[in-house]
C-alpha cells in the first residue's frame, strides 16, 4: 500500500531537516494516545517504508542491496536478494500486499546454490533463512489473507530446506562448531581455526524452526551441538562469571580460546537467543533459559558501570583480563530488550527493572546529539576522554568513539520490548522521535543511507549503502509500537505465539 499523503509528513514533523535534540522530553506515567495519533504514526512509517522500498525496487532490485545515493546496487549478500527477503516480514505486517507479492515472485527464483562470493553462515541464516521461515509462518497463519497462491507459501518451506542443504556443510568439523565463512562451489571455507560466540550461537532458532517445520531433524541436531559447547563452556577459563563466556570457540574440539565477556558485537545474540530459544519452546530448551538467567544475574553483578559525570546512567562494560573496558555499542543496546523479554517469561520484576535502566541508558545517546541519533560505539572512562569531547563528556556522560550510524535497530528493538511490557507511553514517544530523527537525517530521494556523524548537523557525510535490515528490523519496529495489537506482537508473560529472531523476523513458537 503506497502512503502517498505529503501532507501528512509535514503535520507529524517528518519532513525537512534534523531539528536538534533534545526533543520535549516526555512525560512518564501510562498517558494516553488517541487511536488516531497512533495510527498516523504507522502510516508515517509505512510511508518510509514504501518510500525505500520503491528505491529498492527502481534501482537495485533482485540485488542485495540499494546504493541510496548513487542509484546504484550491491551484492553483499551473495546477489540473492537480501533486501526483498528481509523485507517480506515487514511488507506482511504492514499489510503490504504489492510488496508481498513481487517479493514471493522472486524467492521462487532463487538458486541458494550459486554465488560468485563467499557466504556468511551467520548472516544468511539471520537473513535468508529466518526471513523465508517467518513468511511462511505468518501467511501460513494469522497473515493468510495476503497469500493469493499456496504454492508459493509452499515455496518458501521448500527454499528455506534447499538453502539449509546447501549450508550445513559448514558443520561437517571434528567438532561440530561450523565454520562460518564458506565457499557453497567447492564446499570449502576460509581456514580459520576459530568461530566466534554470536555466529555460532545465532543459528539455533532458525535451524530449529526448520526441522520442525519440514519433519526432519538433521538440521535442529547441528546447531544443537554447536551450541552445546556453549552451554557446557570447557576449559573452566572460558567462563570467568557464571553464564558469561568467552568471545572465541575453537573449531577442532569446541573449547573456548580467551575470557572476553561482552554483550557487544561478537558476542551479543548468543546471549539474545538463549532466553527466545526458551520462549520458542520452553519444554526443549529450558537449559538454555537457565544459562541465560545465570548471565543475566552475572551481568548485573559484574559489568554494569555508570559514568562519573551522570551515575544515574547504567550501560554494560565489557571484561577481559581481569578489567573492565569501558565502552560499549549501537548493537549492545538490544541489552534492555533482552532483559525485559527475560523477565516477563519468567516473572522476574528484577530483571525488567534492570532492563528499563539499559533502556535509558542506550535512550541517554540518541537525546545528546544534534541528529537526535545515537553513535556506533561510545566510552565513559575518563583516562581516555579526547581532548576535543570533554565538554561533550561532562554533559552526556560518554564520548564517541565512533561517530557513524549505519541503520541498526537495536535502539528502537528495545523501545519497542519496554513500550509492549510495560504499556508506558514514554517508549513509544523515544520510537517515534528516533524514527523522527532518522528519516530526518538518513533520508535520500531513494532510500536511506548511513551517516558518518550524528553530532554534526545534517549527520555528515552520506554513505552509499542501505543495509536489508533497515527494511527487517527499523521499519519494523517502528511501525510496531504505533501499530493495533496481533498475534505477531510482543506480549507480556508466557503469551507469545511468535518469537522475533536477531534479524526482527517473527518466528512461530512450537506447538501453537
Amino acid at each position: 500500500m503506497r502512503i502517498s499523503s505529503l501532507s501528512l509528513l509535514f503535520v507529524l514533523g517528518l519532513a525537512g531537516s534534523a531539528t536538534a535534540y533534545p526533543y520535549p522530553y516526555p512525560e512518564s506515567g501510562a498517558i494516553q494516545r488517541s487511536e488516531s495519533e497512533n495510527q498516523a504514526k504507522a502510516d508515517a512509517v509505512k510511508e518510509a517504508f514504501q518510500h525505500a522500498w520503491n528505491g529498492y525496487v527502481k534501482y537495485a532490485f533482485p540485488h542485495d542491496e540499494l546504493h541510496p545515493v548513487s542509484n546504484g546496487y550491491g551484492d553483499s549478500r551473495n546477489g540473492w536478494g537480501a533486501s526483498a527477503v528481509d523485507a517480506l516480514s515487514t511488507a506482511i505486517i504492514m499489510g503490504n500486499r504489492d510488496a508481498v507479492q513481487k517479493i514471493l515472485d522472486h524467492i521462487e527464483t532463487i538458486d541458494f546454490s550459486k554465488t560468485n562470493s563467499e557466504v556468511s553462515l551467520f548472516e544468511t541464516t539471520i537473513r535468508y533463512l529466518g526471513g523465508m521461515l517467518s513468511g511462511y509462518d505468518l501467511l501460513q497463519g494469522p497473515a493468510a489473507n495476503l497469500a493469493p497462491k499456496e504454492t508459493q507459501v509452499d515455496a518458501l518451506l521448500a527454499q528455506s530446506k534447499k538453502l539449509g542443504d546447501v549450508l550445513k556443510f559448514a558443520f561437517d568439523t571434528p567438532s561440530g562448531v561450523p565454520y562460518n565463512n564458506l565457499d557453497i562451489s567447492s564446499k570449502g571455507n576460509d581456514g580459520s581455526g576459530t568461530n566466534g560466540l554470536a555466529v555460532t550461537g545465532t543459528l539455533v532458532l532458525e535451524w530449529t524452526r526448520l526441522s520442525d517445520l519440514t519433519g526432519d531433524d538433521e538440521y535442529a541436531k547441528l546447531s544443537q551441538k554447536a551450541q552445546s559447547y556453549l552451554l557446557n563452556p570447557q576449559p573452566p577459563s572460558g567462563e570467568p562469571f557464571p553464564g558469561l563466556v568467552g568471545s572465541s570457540i575453537r573449531i577442532s574440539n569446541g573449547h573456548f580460546t580467551d575470557e572476553a565477556v561482552s554483550w557487544n558485537g561478537g558476542a551479543d545474540s548468543f546471549y539474545e537467543y538463549l532466553i527466545k530459544m526458551y520462549v520458542y519452546d520452553p519444554k526443549r530448551f529450558e537449559s538454555y533459559k537457565d544459562r541465560w538467567v545465570l548471565a543475566a544475574e552475572s551481568t548485573i553483578k559484574h559489568l554494569q558501570s555508570h559514568p562519573a559525570p551522570r551515575p544515574e546512567i547504567t550501560w554494560l562494560a565489557s571484561y577481559h583480563n581481569g578489567q573492565q573496558d569501558l565502552s560499549s555499542q549501537h548493537l549492545t543496546c538490544f541489552d534492555g530488550g533482552s532483559f525485559i523479554l527475560g523477565g516477563t517469561v519468567l516473572d522476574r520484576q528484577e530483571f525488567i527493572d534492570f532492563g528499563l535502566k539499559l533502556v535509558d541508558g542506550c535512550e541517554a545517546t540518541y537525546n545528546q546529539t544534534l541528529t537526535g541519533i545515537g553513535p556506533d560505539s561510545w566510552g565513559w572512562d575518563p583516562k581516555r576522554v579526547p581532548s576535543d569531547q570533554k565538554d561533550f563528556y561532562e554533559k552526556a556522560g560518554f564520548y564517541m568513539d565512533n561517530g557513524s550510524y549505519n541503520l541498526r535497530p537495536e535502539v528502537i528493538e528495545s523501545f519497542y520490548y519496554a513500550y509492549r511490557v510495560t504499556g508506558n507511553e514514554i517508549y513509544r514517544d523515544w520510537v517515534w522521535n528516533s524514527f523522527k530523527a532518522i528519516n530526518a537525517t538518513c533520508r535520500t530521494d531513494s532510500g536511506f543511507a548511513a551517516v558518518s556523524n550524528v553530532n554534526t548537523a545534517g549527520g555528515g557525510a552520506k554513505y552509499d549503502n542501505e543495509e536489508s535490515f533497515l527494511f527487517a528490523e527499523v521499519m519494523k519496529y517502528a511501525y510496531l509500537v504505533h501499530a493495533e495489537d496481533a498475534p505477531w506482537q510482543v506480549q507480556k508473560g508466557q503469551k507469545n505465539a511468535f518469537v522475533f529472531n536477531t534479524e526482527a523476523h517473527p518466528v512461530r513458537v512450537a506447538h501453537t
